[in-house]
């Protein structure tokens, strides 16, 4: 089995997780189609594809995308620009605009205006590769999930559509039109890992393996056993996990994205207005794991890999 980059997140308090889990409001969904679509003529931009040149490779399953929607895409963008050296494209499209944010050359997440009205200011959704995103969308509905927001075709990058969960967790999905990322271990500034935490991990962990075709198997790092590894076949793309008691918690998904310096990189997020949610501990794999907020409150984690050590492989 390879297990890539996987940070082991143990005693992790309850109450972070009213910070890690937002509530799904409308605006956040219309969000995720209104600035990209374009309602009557020739959109005024193009989306950058996630390969170019365009690949045939296709991994379903894997983690390609996650968007941030907030309600300062100004401050966000300072932030994360700031805190991974990731370089920012503006978008407009009928008088609504939408940032590609790209580590190097490679497109690695976008960021979408939200109401100033919605009662968080910003939350990240993660967006998995499929074949099929309308075949998909009716597995989802068949295992007991919903579809959030109906798909959609976006020029240059494919057909997207965003779903929940029977826990009411929200991801995307992406049926990619120039094929996915290389399957290859996350560099600096990559999403590493994606977590979900959740209330009933063995049950939801089963919808995932009906709804997306996820191999289903126990993680075997911890001796809990209710923590979930959801593979394609030996390569583990996401875990499942439970979600620690608390009045307040919410399930939901939480990003991580790989650093080359922790130390460094909790300084920079503490001068660009950011707050350290989870103090750096260590974690599985030699590697070194926080979680932050943004200067917007949207919320990630970071893991470091000790004297930039190569992720281990079970």
């Amino acid at each position: 089995m390879v297990c890539r980059a996987i940070p082991l997140l143990l005693n992790m308090h309850p109450t972070l997780f009213h910070r890690l889990t937002l509530p799904l409001l409308g605006g956040l969904l219309l969000a995720a189609g209104v600035p990209l679509v374009h309602a009557g003529g020739p959109p005024n931009d193009v989306f950058q594809p996630l390969n170019s040149p365009a690949s045939t490779d296709h991994f379903p399953g894997k983690f390609v995308w996650a968007d941030l929607f907030t309600t300062d895409p100004a401050a966000a963008t300072k932030f994360y620009s700031g805190l991974f050296g990731w370089t920012a494209n503006k978008i407009e499209q009928n008088g609504q605009s939408y940032t590609v944010f790209s580590n190097g050359s490679r497109p690695v997440a976008g960021l979408a205006p939200r109401s100033s009205k919605t009662r968080h200011s910003s939350r990240w959704i993660g967006y998995i590769a499929v074949r099929d995103v309308d075949a998909t969308l009716a597995l989802v509905t068949k295992s007991g999930g919903q579809v959030r927001a109906r798909a959609l075709d976006f020029p240059d990058r494919g057909r997207q559509a965003i779903v929940s969960d029977p826990e009411d967790c929200t991801l995307g999905l992406l049926q990619s039109s120039s094929g996915d990322p290389a399957d290859l271990a996350p560099q600096a500034g990559d999403w590493n890992w994606f977590e979900l935490y959740v209330k009933n991990p063995k049950t939801t962990a089963a919808f995932y393996g009906k709804a997306f075709g996820y191999d289903v198997a126990p993680d075997t790092r911890t001796e809990r056993k209710d923590d979930f590894l959801l593979l394609n076949g030996q390569v583990a793309r996401g875990g499942v996990a439970p979600l620690p008691e608390s009045d307040d918690g919410r399930a939901d998904w939480l990003g991580v994205v790989r650093i080359e310096n922790m130390d460094e990189a909790i300084a920079r997020v503490r001068r660009l207005g950011g707050e350290v949610l989870v103090a750096p501990r260590e974690a599985a794999y030699e590697s070194r794991f926080a979680i932050i907020a943004d200067s917007t409150g949207g919320t990630i984690g970071l893991v470091e890999y000790v004297d930039n050590a190569k992720s281990k492989r079970p």
